[in-house]
């Protein structure tokens, strides 16, 4: 078995070696010979891991780093080796979606979101699970007819888009074929059979059609490669169906490629010269010029694409590019490794920053999160300009204001309308191409409801919600704290329960709904007040409230400090039932007090709770000193200011690093953003200054946190 493993080993190995430089071979070579060495993997284990490794370093063109981590991966040996850091990014996103898949994860449930969330954290996670995903449909036989199904209709659901949008084009087709294939076989081959049967006469007119092109092309002094390729069968498919009719009318079966050896410096005009021979030669449709040569599509396509008529008056595709462009048009993202340069790298950062704004949308149901998912990947662009003659890509149908949210999130809140070409247009207008957009704004407007039917964008969708959202909870508060101005008056006595009494049986799924009926005035607040009547009766009896005052000094409220009579609070109390007031939020490391409801449960409050000095005044009777347990223990607040670059999740990632402190405990994170940068204070309890220095430390290393500068402590 070693032997043989050894043998695949060398094999791979082999196959690399004139394509990879010394430093990086070894390192490879390294992590083959641990494979090798090892008796517990399979043959079946170990040849599917090479083979994705091949996938991955042949077809996709990545580096050493990718080919390590899918090797590690599939053989389960991540442990075995000590990683390089950006290794272990990769490979601990690996295994965040081997655990999701392993939870039986459909399309139709949150995790399916969570794993496309994970995916799309780094480049190099999509690209080896692609690269997976292409080796078990290219294995789909061995599997058996209902996993055939489910996996294939998967594919076609979400690596097919996410393939297509990453520009992976002939991995695209491909899976596109084999989808179709173990989905819909009677198609598919009957559709392959009439292929085969005009092979002879497809392959005779292209024949004929390429000769006199490439005679010219060769007097002109061109290096070329020209050649026709047969469409897919899933591409026919869709010709067929989109047309409304059979195979047999469908003429455009294949496309002819001309594949030029151009320098840098003189592709576009090598590609426009050859454009006009083969024009010269047969009659262009004008209606069916591609430009990408000049606006490249946001996934690194360049090429030109025209239609023109053949002989025997049949329309022709023909695509003009370069061998660089090829390459990229084939392996897609994949090639800016080897073509790198400061735009490609922004198109990797741009196209993972779009996938991610449309999984990080919390509003959307599972099935219209994924059409949007599909759709975002699949949309076509259109590239206009801002004043400065900035290029920006967006979806097509983009308006007005999916562009102003584009630029910056506060000038889509502000925006009134827009400036395009020296005229006046509404927030409603659609974008065409070449538009140069400038766009008005106003302070005094904010993003309604109806703008969700405006805009066509995934970002700008997600702010107009984010937006409404906040400036709801904004109302809601202002709504309770006029709930309670008005109880106050009234000399009635309120607290969470209370409220949440009123509120469940007034109908309202959430506070939040509730209030904000309140602020705006859907409810009267004399409607709460008499409804507080009929629930409530808080005057207590003589026999009640001695039974209170029995309670409160019942021993099992005394478990320390006995001469001050302290309550301490912490996870071993028994035998009293106390929750934490939803209005004030105590959390270890406030003052607090106890506070004995009608029920006979002890609700836990901060001193500086809005309601305290009520509780305090008119009720002393049911209060309760209390303390946290440890709190003498000297745990101390810390409010820090934090400075930085403005960038999705930045928030996300904060608290991320905080949670995992277990010594740290979080009161309240505020962060607000502005012109591209973000300012803000987070409040945090500690046991020590050697805990604060760890804090700061970890949160400095996130991406795009300039400052942090202590504003209290202790």
């Amino acid at each position: 078995m070693i032997e043989a493993l050894g043998h695949r080993s060398e094999i791979f190995l082999e196959r690399i070696k004139e394509d990879i430089v010394p430093a990086e071979y070894i390192k490879v070579e390294k992590v083959c010979h641990l494979i090798a060495g090892q008796q517990v993997l399979s043959e079946a284990i170990v040849n599917k891991a090479f083979d994705i490794a091949t996938i991955v370093y042949k077809e996709m063109e990545l580096g050493s780093a990718s080919v390590i981590c899918s090797l590690l991966y599939e053989t389960n040996l991540t442990h075995a080796i000590d990683l390089e850091p950006h290794n272990k990014l990769i490979v601990d996103g690996l295994d965040k979606v081997k655990d999701l898949y392993n939870k039986n994860t459909s399309i139709e449930t949150e995790n399916f979101r969570k794993l496309l969330l994970t995916l799309a954290q780094d480049i190099r996670v999509v690209l080896i699970m692609v690269a997976e995903r292409l080796w078990v449909m290219r294995h789909l036989k061995d599997y058996t007819e209902e996993e055939q199904v489910k996996i294939a209709t998967e594919t076609s659901y979400l690596y097919t888009p996410l393939v297509h949008r990453m520009g992976l084009y002939a991995i695209k087709s491909e899976l596109e074929d084999l989808s179709l294939k173990f989905t819909n076989r009677k198609v598919y081959s009957e559709i392959a059979k009439k292929l085969s049967e005009t092979k002879r006469s497809r392959e005779a007119y292209i024949a004929n059609f390429i000769r006199p092109v490439k005679q010219k092309l060769e007097k002109e002094g061109f290096k070329f490669e020209i050649k026709g390729r047969t469409k897919t069968i899933y591409s026919i498919l869709n010709k067929m169906q989109k047309q409304g009719t059979p195979f047999e009318n469908i003429y455009d079966l294949f496309a002819i490629r001309v594949i030029l050896d151009s320098k840098e410096k003189d592709e576009k005009s090598d590609c426009w010269r050859t454009y006009s021979i083969v024009t010269d030669m047969y009659q262009p449709n004008p209606k069916r010029l591609r430009d990408w040569l000049s606006i490249p599509k946001s996934n690194g396509y360049e090429s030109l694409h025209t239609t023109v008529m053949g002989p025997e008056g049949k329309w022709v595709e023909v695509q003009i590019r370069t061998e660089r462009m090829n390459e990229v048009a084939e392996k897609g993202l994949a090639a800016h490794w080897r073509y790198k340069g400061v735009q490609s790298e922004k198109d990797l950062d741009d196209l993972m920053t779009g996938i991610r704004e449309i999984l990080e949308n919390p509003d959307m149901n599972a099935v219209d999160f994924m059409d949007e998912f599909r759709l975002g990947l699949y949309e076509k662009e259109v590239f206009v300009f801002t004043p400065k003659g900035e290029l920006r890509k967006l979806k097509r149908g983009a308006t007005v204001l999916d562009f102003a949210f584009e630029i910056h999130t506060k000038i889509g809140s502000q925006c009134v309308g827009a400036n395009i070409n020296g005229k006046n247009v509404s927030i409603r207008h659609v974008l065409q191409n070449g538009d140069q957009v400038s766009i008005n704004t106003s302070s005094s407007q904010s993003p309604k409801e109806g703008w969700l039917k405006i805009v066509t964008t995934s970002k700008a969708k997600n702010k107009i919600n984010q937006a409404i959202r906040e400036a709801k909870n904004q109302e809601a508060e202002l709504g309770r704290e006029l709930l309670i101005r008005r109880f106050k008056n009234w000399k009635l006595p309120v607290d969470e329960s209370v409220l949440h009494k009123l509120v469940k049986k007034m109908k309202y799924a959430t506070d939040t709904e509730f209030f904000y009926d309140i602020q705006t005035g859907e409810i009267e607040t004399s409607t709460v007040r008499d409804l507080y009547h009929e629930l409530f009766d808080e005057t207590p009896t003589e026999e009640e409230q001695a039974a209170i005052e029995e309670k409160r000094k019942a021993e099992n409220y005394i478990h320390q400090n006995d001469e001050d009579d302290v309550l301490t609070i912490d996870g071993k109390l028994q035998g009293v039932d106390y929750t934490l007031g939803k209005c004030c939020h105590p959390v270890k490391g406030d003052e607090i007090f106890g506070f004995l409801t009608s029920s006979g449960g002890l609700k836990i409050h901060r001193k500086s709770c809005p309601n305290a000095m009520d509780m305090i005044t008119r009720y002393g009777y049911r209060v309760v000193k209390a303390q946290w347990s440890g709190e003498n223990s000297g745990r101390n607040e810390v409010i820090l200011n934090v400075t930085g670059v403005d960038n999705i999740g930045i928030i996300t990632n904060i608290s991320q690093v905080l949670s995992r402190e277990k010594r740290v405990k979080v009161r309240s994170i505020n962060l607000d953003s502005a012109d591209g940068f973000f300012n803000g204070d987070i409040s945090i309890y500690i046991s020590d200054g050697s805990v604060l220095k760890t804090v700061i430390k970890k949160i400095k290393e996130i991406k795009g946190v300039k400052r942090i500068d202590i504003i209290k402590q202790g």
